[in-house]
């Protein structure tokens, strides 16, 4: 069931009449999220709940145990169990054929025998958000960030609450476990807001992003021999707007959903490609994974505190194994090892010239080049990140740096939404908020009518086929 069908759509009224008809009652209203929760997960396929309960499970008796016991090693020795049976099924599920795949290269040549056959295990959809989920709020109990003891079904409500489920964002505790006690309330605005959000999210998916990757991304990656380099680099520069647009507009109908029930998540996204260093990119790209990244991974490894060099190690780790979460493939680590070696040099060229100030008369300068060279970085990696394969990546960069001029290929339609895209990107954000004080101020029957043509004229405006989400994958 995607955001962006008829099905989601009477899915969510449904969801949203029941609960709010319920809403004074803390038990019948969860009742309602926790039923649909499990609902919309199964019209995938059900089974792999049964790996999040007992998953949920495990931790729950874990967090039970270290918050009654006051001896360290016993509490350190509750939380080990716990990450590595999460961590554990994480990667039975998700790496299990990689890493067999990685033996039989390494070990087949020196005669030792490995399993050639796949495994063939189910992988499930969201499993990577939910485990970092699940990580999040187990530490967090253990470090005492979050006070209150919860039960059971407040733990695995937290982590299966449909809108951020399948692909994010990393909900922290105090955004919605710790709101389950509270009677929840929403205002007409509150509501028109939040189905401005889905609006807007569903315009991103259906109007930009299904344009340029059914237009252009997906023929030249699959075949970059048979287009120009100048093709190609519009194809890359497609891509990276593509994924933006896809992934951000997942974002934008989970933020405005969960708003529909009285919810706050945090924004996940902050005009990234406007970023002028890797740093700052990462700080406004998927903030909710950086953010988890900074805070269960980066800093428990001493972060910034330790030695420089082993900074440096802390980071490329941190960025290696952050390209890793993205899928079962060393192309994936590979890409973010890159960019970890590119923070890398700039953390270093900072410590040998100090960083630059952010004004004065070459400040405009340096974020002129600095956003050129950051984007360039953005762009050229993410050919790894799409492409099949390191060797189809291979053939996609000696393509694109051939030189051969041409565009041929890219339609009309296209470069209008490479136009759209990049409008939209560099557009203020108060413009955006008033277009949503806008939309509040519309009467409820026309903000329906405005939502329903967004979500269902706009594929046959565009004669372009609905696709999947990017990030289901991950």
């Amino acid at each position: 069931m995607y955001f962006h069908s008829l099905q989601f759509l009477f899915f969510l009224t449904v969801t949203f009449s029941l609960y709010w008809a319920l809403h004074r009652h803390k038990w019948p209203r969860l009742a309602v999220l926790m039923v649909a929760s499990v609902f919309f997960y199964s019209m995938w396929t059900p089974w792999p709940l049964v790996l999040f309960f007992g998953a949920t499970g495990i931790n729950h008796l874990c967090i039970k145990g270290f918050r009654r016991s006051q001896k360290p090693g016993v509490r350190k020795a509750l939380l080990t169990v716990s990450i590595v049976s999460t961590l554990g099924v994480l990667c039975t599920f998700k790496y299990a054929d990689l890493f067999r795949e990685t033996a039989v290269a390494l070990l087949g040549p020196l005669g030792v025998h490995v399993r050639t056959q796949p495994f063939g295990l189910l992988l499930p959809v969201g499993l990577s958000f939910f485990t970092f989920q699940a990580l999040s709020y187990v530490i967090d109990q253990y470090r005492g960030e979050i006070q209150k003891e919860h039960s059971f079904f407040e733990h695995l409500l937290y982590l299966l609450f449909f809108p951020h489920l399948v692909a994010g964002p990393i909900v922290r505790a105090s955004h919605l476990i710790e709101r389950f006690d509270d009677t929840p309330s929403l205002t007409a605005d509150e509501g028109g807001r939040g189905l401005y959000r889905i609006a807007v999210g569903l315009a991103k998916k259906l109007i930009i992003a299904d344009v340029l990757g059914s237009g252009l991304v997906d023929p030249v990656f699959a075949s970059p021999e048979a287009y120009t380099s100048a093709e190609c680099l519009v194809a890359a520069v497609a891509y990276s707007f593509e994924l933006y647009f896809d992934f951000s507009a997942y974002s934008d109908i989970a933020i405005g959903t969960a708003a529909l029930f009285g919810f706050k998540f945090a924004e996940n996204f902050n005009r990234p490609y406007l970023a002028t260093n890797l740093f700052d990119f990462w700080g406004r790209w998927h903030i909710s994974l950086s953010n988890w990244l900074r805070d269960y991974l980066y800093r428990p490894l001493g972060g910034n505190r330790v030695s420089k060099p082993r900074a440096l190690l802390n980071l490329m780790i941190t960025m290696g194994l952050g390209g890793l979460w993205h899928g079962a493939d060393w192309r994936f680590a590979i890409w973010g090892l890159a960019h970890g070696a590119m923070e890398c040099f700039i953390r270093v060229w900072w410590w040998m010239t100090g960083k630059p100030p952010k004004e004065g008369k070459m400040a405009v300068v340096r974020a002129g080049l600095g956003w050129v060279a950051t984007f360039t970085v953005v762009v050229l990696t993410r050919i790894v990140f799409r492409s099949p394969s390191l060797a189809h990546a291979g053939e996609m960069y000696l393509r694109l740096f051939e030189g051969s001029l041409g565009l041929a290929n890219v339609s009309t339609l296209v470069w209008t939404m490479l136009a759209v895209a990049a409008v939209s990107h560099v557009t203020p954000l108060s413009l955006f908020h008033k277009a949503g004080d806008l939309f509040v101020r519309m009467p409820v029957p026309v903000r329906a009518v405005v939502l329903v043509l967004v979500g269902l004229g706009v594929r046959h405006l565009t004669s372009v086929e609905t696709r999947p989400y990017v990030y289901f994958q991950f």
